[in-house]
């Protein structure tokens, strides 16, 4: 049985195959909203800096002449793959535009985690085939070393402006490049063929997989702008009931994760809404960014929400009138949070989110007027969807669980250099090529009798952890590069904050910790993690030490066990789970 979006959602037109994701936000033709009417797209929510859109779209193309000149970058010579780009910053108001640029020259983009260590970041730039660093004051230091160690020079390290903090003297600046693109002559048209957009990546994005470290996404440019299409065309129909045009929105998530980098920053472009940036979350600047601006509609994760609802009276302090809507993803939001969150604002309407990098990312969302609690709303205009059970079967009732495969012009080209994951994720049947998604869902009708997705249990064993996830395999492979782990398994443990949180259970070498401490040892293993990894990848869940990690005979991890036994200990102790 497929599943298809609900029939009052208008159809997903045909979605443009040949144009760059720059021309689709600046041409008008496409159907974005008139940029003379439209908000000022990127605000800061710090220092108030801001431009409008005829200023964003006038930065882009004096920052593409003066890239193109300083890195020798020819739209219409080689491939994109010799255009490849990195971006390594916490967000501001350039963090897009800049992208835009780079898509401008036909190159390629690939955002990488702010909170990456410099080995995680080296391994970004060399898999990737960086050319150049695009970082921020506060992630100077990490990034001159990542590049440094990939190869990269220093002169082409460049710096975006951040608010609270300085320039770094002797490097090139966005507002530099700007300045100098104005001298410089227009860059020609790009000469792309019918397909191209299709064929050719756009954004080079990591994701956290399901073993190993994070794997290469190739997500097209019109992978990016049908999911585009799909959640303004979602959208359209409450924000057309409640006399909505165009809206203030808050943009606080990492831009370099692919929710907020399509679903928060190039969709509202698109539809003329402006986004307060922040640089990253802080709580006191989230609340004071609302006041201010005004801003009628969140995207957040939940544990921002944990610590709003947990925080009363320090929330009280600020006027947060202005919110309608909260948007919540990444994680699965808990009822007793929703309760919570309504009783304290309740004229607040919540809605989830369900989506992976590998669907650019947006595949089912809450509309507004159609919520159903507990799930991550309806499928979105172009999208179809199938449930197969653990025998391989298609569930054709609801209320059966499965793992969701999807179909879209949104499911991305695949992973770079990767044809074992590329085989095991997008699987062709006798309908076409579907994306395997790894994760076990229900469909459910809600109230107005709509069909929702309601994801039950997690196939693919990630860890999410505030906004982030984190792949299992690629800490374990970590611990055991450690002389006193013999053998361990990671599982993903509750936290009132971060929603989820590695632990580890280790197996001891015998040899080594020989004569050692259990505290010892813990501390080196966790300074061994905390040494190499990126802070939301730390054992902030503990480490356990056990006789031996349980096996399937094949070898496989019986995570399952682990989970359960870690119940058990919790249960056994009082702790909620």
């Amino acid at each position: 049985m497929v599943f298809t979006p609900p029939s009052y959602l208008p159809q997903l037109p045909d979605v443009p195959d040949s144009i760059t994701i720059e021309e689709f936000l600046r041409n008008e033709q496409y159907g974005r909203y008139p940029m003379a009417k439209a908000r000022n797209p990127y605000t800061c929510g710090i220092t108030g800096t801001t431009y409008n859109a005829a200023e964003v779209a006038e930065r882009i193309d004096y920052m593409a002449r003066a890239i193109s000149k300083r890195l020798g970058l020819n739209p219409n010579e080689e491939t994109e793959w010799e255009r490849v780009v990195a971006l390594y910053s916490v967000n501001t108001i350039d963090y897009l535009p800049f992208t835009h640029a780079i898509h401008r020259l036909s190159g390629i983009v690939t955002p990488a985690s702010a909170a990456y260590s410099t080995q995680e970041l080296e391994h970004q730039l060399r898999t990737s085939g960086a050319k150049a660093v695009f970082t921020c004051p506060p992630l100077l230091e990490n990034a001159l070393k990542a590049a440094t160690a990939a190869g990269i020079p220093k002169d082409r390290i460049f710096i975006l402006r951040t608010a609270g903090f300085d320039n770094p003297p002797s490097y090139v600046t966005i507002d530099d490049l700007v300045a100098e693109g104005k001298s410089l002559p227009p860059l020609k048209p790009l000469n792309w063929v019918k397909g191209q957009g299709a064929r050719q990546t756009a954004y080079l994005c990591y994701s956290s997989g399901t073993s190993g470290l994070p794997k290469a996404v190739m997500v097209s440019h019109r992978n990016v702008i049908a999911n585009v299409l799909q959640v303004y065309l979602l959208d359209s129909v409450p924000r057309k009931e409640l006399g909505i045009e165009s809206q203030v929105l808050l943009g606080v998530l990492p831009f370099s994760h692919i929710y907020a980098l399509v679903l928060v920053s190039t969709v509202s472009q698109y539809r003329g809404d402006e986004t307060i940036v922040l640089p990253k979350y802080n709580f006191h600047e989230l609340l004071d960014a609302i006041q201010r601006f005004k801003i009628e509609q969140l995207f957040v994760v939940p544990p921002m929400l944990i610590q709003i609802i947990g925080n009363p009276q320090n929330t009280a302090k600020y006027n947060l009138e202005s919110v309608r809507f909260v948007y919540c993803g990444a994680a699965p939001l808990g009822p007793e949070v929703v309760e919570a969150v309504t009783k304290m604002f309740p004229k607040w309407r919540i809605g989830q989110g369900y989506g992976m990098t590998e669907c650019s990312p947006t595949v089912s969302s809450t509309n507004e007027l159609d919520v159903l609690f507990g799930s991550s709303g309806s499928l979105l205009p172009g999208k179809k969807a199938k449930v197969i059970d653990l025998e391989g079967k298609e569930v054709t009732e609801y209320d059966t669980p499965g793992e969701l495969l999807i179909q879209s012009p949104a499911v991305v080209l695949g992973y770079l250099n990767n044809e074992k994951a590329n085989a095991e994720t997008f699987v062709h049947h006798e309908d076409g090529r579907w994306l395997r998604t790894g994760d076990e869902v229900v469909v459910r009708k809600s109230t107005q009798g709509h069909e929702h997705l309601v994801i039950v249990d997690r196939i693919k064993e990630l860890i999410k952890t505030k906004g982030h996830q984190v792949a299992p395999a690629e800490l374990e492979a970590h611990l055991l590069s450690h002389p006193y782990v013999s053998d361990c398994a990671v599982i993903p443990v509750p936290d009132s904050y971060a929603g989820e949180v590695p632990k580890a259970f280790v197996t001891k070498s015998a040899s080594d910790c020989a004569g050692k401490s259990d505290n010892d040892i813990e501390d080196a293993i966790q300074k061994h993690v905390k040494d190499h990894k990126a802070k939301h990848k730390w054992l902030n869940g503990g480490i356990e030490f056990i006789d031996a990690i349980p096996k399937s005979p094949s070898g496989k991890i019986l995570r399952r066990l682990l989970r359960d036994k870690e119940k058990k200990a919790r249960q056994a102790k009082g702790a909620k789970l």
